[in-house]
């Protein structure tokens, strides 16, 4: 590939493209880790959440507020860097990384899914409970999947927050596509000015992002007749 690209742009620009590429795969799988990890426990978030229970919802409001509260940025300093200097641990970059993004994406995720249930029609509930079902089989058989569905795009529109989020992760060395943007572009070789360096980052993002940009605009105009759907069910149950 390098060779390839030494024809088109010249042997600097086209090892630096391949460097920049190698770096790419590690925002992607931290991107998708953090995706997976935050979306497991902000599910879980989210079920206590919305759980007939006080204590259940009190421990979710409060761990959502935190972590909606703190910076990203800041996060990434306290694992990263904080615990190994105040708890002499070692912590590598990439379970910092993770860490973070992770508690970051868990919170927001969870409010993104609690307000897809709540914008299901109350009526849908009642008719849960009419039909003799507990809680948990209401928001299972009934409620869960039309808010799916309304879920859906601003849960894939905020996979594009979390690639852009990744960006973060440079300050703690993790050797993702900013970080090696930064070093190249901060180096004294010639052709390496970061007025070249950083659009080519920005675009290599930019075509990360953009896909799921369209995509979840895509879902979302599909989405919108499905919510008046809902919402006409749930005025005739509720009748």
């Amino acid at each position: 590939m390098t060779d390839f690209l030494a024809v088109i742009v010249g042997d600097f620009y086209a090892r630096m493209l391949v460097l920049l590429l190698s770096a790419t795969q590690w925002t992607i799988y931290l991107s998708l880790t953090a995706f997976v990890g935050g979306g497991l426990i902000g599910l879980a978030m989210t079920l206590l959440r919305i759980a007939p229970v006080k204590w259940a919802r009190l421990f979710s409001a409060a761990y959502i507020w935190t972590f909606q509260s703190v910076p990203l940025l800041m996060l990434l300093f306290l694992i990263g860097l904080g615990m190994p200097a105040f708890f002499k641990v070692n912590v590598p970059p990439w379970a910092a990384a993770t860490t973070a993004l992770t508690l970051f994406t868990s919170a927001y995720m969870s409010e993104v899914w609690r307000g897809a249930i709540q914008s299901v029609p109350a009526g849908q509930w009642e008719a849960g409970r009419v039909l003799g079902l507990t809680f948990a089989q209401s928001l299972r058989y009934v409620v869960s999947p039309q808010a799916i569905k309304i879920a859906i795009p601003p849960t894939v529109g905020f996979m594009v927050q979390i690639i852009k989020g990744t960006s973060l992760a440079y300050i703690i060395d993790f050797n993702d596509l900013m970080r090696w943007g930064k070093k190249i572009g901060n180096s004294q070789l010639d052709g390496a000015e970061p007025f070249v360096v950083f659009p080519i980052v920005a675009a290599i993002y930019f075509l990360l992002c953009y896909p799921l940009t369209v995509l979840s605009r895509r879902l979302e105009r599909r989405s919108g007749g499905e919510k008046l759907m809902v919402a006409a069910k749930g005025v005739n149950v509720g009748g």
